[in-house]
């Protein structure tokens, strides 16, 4: 397979690019120069949000192409169109963002989407932003357009830090604030499933929209906790809090306790979605314990510094407001 990856060098875009080499494909990262790209890529650079930055691309073809572009779905068109005709299938690596909120527990790739245009330019909205990508590729690519609607990914490379900072905070020790219930089922993907599943779809030239996540209940608050514990080897201990204490204290969930959400309408629609579509094509999980020892791994070979997307918010809990809510 001669695979093209728009973008190709971080988190998403770089586990596809690593796991398509790994089966020997061939492969070509077309990026901005800011990161190094996966040895043995072939290398395009350019910048698609600046006039003729898709020239690198203008020559070439390949028998997918793998988008990850998250900004104005506007880029998302112009280089499905300069790519008509020289690429065979298109996957777009969308979000189960784009569902109208509140999505309800269970639903499938059938339920409503945002409004959207793929011609948007200026689009600061990202479930918009997300939906109109799609409606992007599926402009120019039909039936050969594929959208990988993720939801929260974690594991090795992610810049955004939500597992990272749970790592992190576990690694100094002692006790910590655990938001409750230990038995809240989340709902998630390992950055390297997400890349297989999107390799294997790719290949054999599935096309519309699948939700890729892990089946609800996967692995729940306490044992994501647990799992940071024992991939550290610190001396930590959870203290287990009744989410009305933590909401009352002001804590938000999400950005100052990264992945937690208490129940209710956020929570159905980020861990509680339909992904039996996804798991009938070959979605396979690993275990919670595998995407956490594996990110600490990478994280300890950053030297504990994990990147940071400049677009995203840095993410965790004021260690103040922390000692606090525990009594320290």
């Amino acid at each position: 397979m001669r695979l093209l990856i728009l973008g190709g060098t971080e988190f998403v875009g770089r586990a596809v690019a690593e796991d398509a080499l790994g089966r020997g494909w061939d492969v070509t990262v077309f990026h901005r120069g800011r990161h190094a790209a996966p040895e043995g890529a072939a290398v395009r650079h350019g910048d698609r949000t600046e006039p003729g930055g898709l020239a690198a691309l203008e020559s070439g073809e390949w028998d997918a192409v793998v988008d990850t572009w998250s900004g104005a779905p506007s880029a998302v068109a112009a280089a499905a169109r300069l790519l008509d005709g020289r690429v065979g299938h298109h996957t777009y690596v969308s979000s189960r963002s784009v569902y109208t909120y509140p999505a309800p527990a269970g639903l499938d790739e059938e339920g409503p989407v945002v409004a959207a245009s793929p011609e948007d330019d200026d689009v600061t909205d990202y479930a918009r932003a997300k939906r109109g990508g799609e409606l992007a590729a599926e402009t120019v690519f039909g039936d050969r357009a594929l959208f990988a609607r993720a939801g929260l990914i974690i594991g090795p490379y992610e810049n955004v830090g939500r597992l990272p900072w749970w790592l992190t905070r576990i690694a100094r020790g002692g006790p910590f604030l655990a938001p409750g219930p230990r038995d809240l089922p989340l709902q998630y993907i390992d950055v390297r499933d997400l890349a297989a599943w999107t390799l294997d779809a790719a290949a054999s030239g599935l096309g519309g929209a699948y939700n890729l996540v892990s089946p609800p209940g996967h692995t729940t608050m306490g044992d994501l906790l647990a799992a940071c514990a024992a991939a550290t080897g610190a001396d930590a201990e959870p203290r287990w809090t009744d989410p009305q204490v933590i909401l009352d204290a002001g804590v938000e969930p999400w950005s100052d306790l990264p992945i937690w959400l208490p129940s209710g309408e956020l929570y159905d629609t980020m861990h509680q979605g339909d992904v039996s579509r996804a798991l009938a094509t070959g979605l396979r999980c690993r275990p919670v314990a595998d995407t956490v020892a594996d990110t600490w791994a990478w994280l300890r070979a950053l030297g504990g510094e994990a990147p940071q997307r400049p677009d995203r918010p840095e993410l965790g809990l004021d260690p103040e407001v922390e000692a606090e809510l525990l009594g320290l």
